[in-house]
């Protein structure tokens, strides 16, 4: 997968539209790899997955639809800025599931241009999962712009904390060995000083966290966190916020739940 991303960086025809590929696979987890996606990101084992799994379950799948040689953007340099999610049904442990990802609605940011990889996981011919990842591609600015950030007010419910080794020790339960994330040389060649939580990541640890009863979960991923570092975790019945332990003022992240 890490060759197949490289090579995408190599200079060549690039088509200016998004594929119009449906890729379809079936997934089954295991007991051993949930239980150690859960105990990387704090959730309880339980007999249905957690609602971040099926993410990981499609993640190889979608990074060979977007390293692909028809796609408009290495996938390289990608920056992954919102995740949503809705659970229709039960994810048992165990079940096969059968998966459809596609990539939709190319359009301006204020950054560069973005869009959206959407992801479904149905169970006996009914959709129990779906998901909708929005990436940037940075390029020249637009004039569109910028969404007013909200934020929760009140003292922080608890304070997560991102190890040194938390990106490799995900990494090993996700799949995403992005070196942004594993590596100290990988982070600075992308302008870090040091390796950043996954997103997805800290999306999970924050839902782990709070725990909501809510089906549908937005979130956008504000800042990185760099490893080492930790983040005060601020949540209501209808959102959770991330912000830095060190200056309160900066989000990572923001989650609403419906």
């Amino acid at each position: 997968m890490l060759l197949r991303a490289a090579a995408s960086l190599l200079p060549r025809p690039r088509p200016a539209v998004l594929p119009s590929t449906v890729v379809e696979f079936a997934a089954a987890s295991s007991v051993p790899s949930v239980a150690a996606y859960n105990a990387v990101c704090g959730y309880a084992l339980r007999d249905e997955l957690p609602p971040t799994y099926p993410h990981i379950m499609a993640f190889g799948p979608t990074m060979r639809l977007m390293s692909g040689g028809d796609f408009p953007f290495p996938v390289v340099g990608l920056v992954h800025i919102a995740n949503s999610h809705i659970v229709h049904g039960p994810l048992p442990l165990g079940a096969s599931l059968e998966f459809t990802v596609v990539a939709r609605d190319l359009r301006a940011h204020r950054r560069g241009r973005q869009f959206d990889v959407v992801t479904t996981a149905s169970l006996n011919g009914g959709v129990v999962w779906e998901e909708t990842s929005t990436y940037l591609r940075r390029g020249a600015p637009s004039d569109l712009p910028a969404t007013p950030e909200e934020h929760l007010e009140g003292p922080p419910s608890a304070v997560l904390r991102f190890a040194a080794d938390a990106g490799r020790r995900y990494a090993a339960v996700s799949g995403d060995h992005n070196p942004i994330h594993t590596s100290l040389l990988g982070a600075r060649a992308f302008g870090f000083a040091r390796p950043i939580a996954h997103g997805m990541y800290t999306l999970a640890r924050v839902l782990a966290a709070t725990r909501p009863s809510a089906s549908a979960v937005t979130a956008r991923f504000r800042s990185p966190i760099f490893l080492r570092s930790s983040a005060e975790l601020r949540s209501s019945s209808a959102a959770a916020e991330l912000r830095s332990a060190r200056s309160g003022d900066r989000s990572h992240l923001f989650v609403e739940f419906s």
